[in-house]
């Protein structure tokens, strides 16, 4: 994690709360474009090219936009990367919680299975770029306060203290990303809902709380992990590289 501090000498724009404004001003929506239209170029050119031989101005090419306008937002390209990965990590550990899933899920495991495994070139780009452990220190960071928050919303639970929550948020966690990579590295031997009801089984069996799986499906619009067309991207928070918008139908 030192590695990934060192390098995130950022802009704030990830709000680490998991809380935002309900309502943006509109100006931010040509803020958001831009940061759009940035995070698709570098995403396009990690498909192209390793990530330290991608440049500033491959970016500004790629993106169409201003050397001064990319400052504006970011110190750098790892700036750039970072902040993207922070919002998709926030999105989806939110996710259950800012739409009021009726389930007793303390994350989309499901939902991040699948959109992990749908892009695996990205994620052999990141491998190339070594910056694997990086992107899982943050998300696993993301997902403990999400599923923190997630706890204290579920009914039926025992009693715990706020730092016994903390502590068990953490462990699953970090649990779930160590599933995520057995799961990645063995070839996804069962599928993304099998992953999700054998993780919950084990979080549900941990705090007794009887089962009660989702009744529907969760479906993510995330910031996508590969380039998409300059049209502005839905999404339930300003986006990454990476991965918009979860709702429940």
């Amino acid at each position: 994690m030192d590695s990934l501090k060192k390098q995130r000498n950022r802009t704030k724009r990830a709000v680490m709360s998991g809380k935002r404004s309900a309502a943006r001003p509109a100006t931010d929506r040509r803020v958001v474009r831009t940061r759009d239209v940035l995070g698709d170029a570098l995403v396009a050119l990690m498909h192209e090219k390793p990530f330290e031989a991608i440049t500033v101005q491959d970016l500004l090419d790629r993106a169409g936009v201003s050397r001064s306008t990319f400052y504006t937002h970011y110190k750098d390209k790892n700036d750039l990367f970072f902040s993207d990965a922070e919002e998709f990590f926030e999105a989806m550990a939110t996710a259950l919680s800012r739409h009021g899933d009726k389930s007793n899920r303390v994350a989309p495991v499901r939902e991040f299975f699948e959109h992990v495994a749908e892009f695996h070139k990205f994620r052999a780009a990141l491998v190339s770029a070594g910056k694997v452990q990086d992107v899982m220190d943050l998300g696993q960071d993301f997902f403990a306060r999400g599923i923190e928050q997630r706890l204290g919303e579920l009914s039926g639970t025992r009693p715990m203290t706020p730092a016994r929550c903390a502590a068990l948020a953490h462990a699953f966690a970090g649990a779930l990303f160590s599933l995520l990579s057995w799961w990645i590295h063995s070839g996804a031997p069962s599928s993304a809902a099998q992953m999700d009801e054998l993780y919950h089984h084990m979080v549900w069996s941990s705090i007794g709380l009887q089962p009660k799986p989702a009744t529907g499906r969760t479906q993510v619009r995330f910031v996508e992990l590969k380039p998409k067309s300059r049209e502005p991207r839905k999404r339930a928070v300003p986006p990454p590289a990476y991965a918009g918008k979860i709702h429940s139908r």
